[in-house]
């Protein structure tokens, strides 16, 4: 369903076209991948919010400009949250900075071409698309007001995010600033359960060493009482201990 054939004035922003997110499962897994990686390398951050396929709406009026809902995108600057979708005028006048798309074989060279025009017309300063059939990135960054085509795309760093890209012969890879590849949602969640038991085994060792010392705090004050005891009785027998 497109939301702009027909305008509702009780729901002038919708947040859905009934579409569904992605056309196949490699493009659904390499939006998880990129989105929830993301989500996690900015974490500690909460102005930075990161989204997966949410209706961005740049202008008030709808007849001005339509929503585009890209795959991911990075807006920096803004508070984390849920929303239903983005209202750039509700957002401190900012526009996500970071789009990715991950193409399809539904996407047409009509749509991409329109939403390169969309991202440009509207702020985004860097553009990501990736073709997982084809292997091939496609990268434009702001310069000079213009959304311009990279020519230099392996080892490309994003100035935003500080993720660096690289294609071999068979994938993308993604990694972090820190070097640490991007993972699958599968991997992710492996390592989030790798995590979560190493931390209840250090929450367990820690109730361990609570209740050593506790033992060692009682062994402490029974000696101490012990030692109260033969006092008195040194006292008792007219000796001062």
């Amino acid at each position: 369903m497109n939301p702009l054939a027909h305008f509702d004035p009780d729901d002038p922003y919708p947040e859905s076209d009934g579409e569904p997110m992605a056309e196949n499962t490699e493009q659904y897994e390499w939006l998880v991948k990129i989105k929830e990686n993301l989500e996690i390398l900015f974490a500690q951050d909460p102005q930075v919010f990161v989204a997966g396929d949410l209706f961005w709406y740049p202008v008030p009026d709808r007849r001005i400009a339509g929503p585009v809902a890209p795959d991911v995108m990075v807006a920096i600057g803004r508070p984390k949250g849920r929303r239903g979708c983005y209202k750039q005028w509700e957002e401190g006048d900012i526009a996500p900075q970071v789009v990715f798309e991950i193409l399809s074989p539904a996407n047409s060279l009509k749509e991409m071409t329109d939403k390169l025009a969309y991202y440009d017309t509207y702020g985004v300063e860097e553009y990501y698309v990736y073709d997982p059939s084809a292997n091939t990135l496609e990268i434009r960054l702001r310069q000079d007001g213009r959304l311009r085509r990279m020519s230099h795309l392996n080892g490309w760093i994003s100035p935003r995010l500080g993720i660096r890209f690289a294609l071999s012969g068979e994938t993308l890879e993604i990694f972090d600033p820190q070097g640490q590849p991007f993972l699958t949602s599968v991997e992710l969640a492996a390592r989030l359960r790798d995590e979560a038991a190493r931390a209840e085994q250090e929450r367990a060792r820690a109730e361990e060493e609570r209740a050593r010392a506790e033992q060692e705090r009682a062994r402490a004050e029974q000696e101490h009482a012990r030692a109260e005891q033969l006092a008195e009785r040194l006292r008792a027998l007219g000796f001062e201990p």
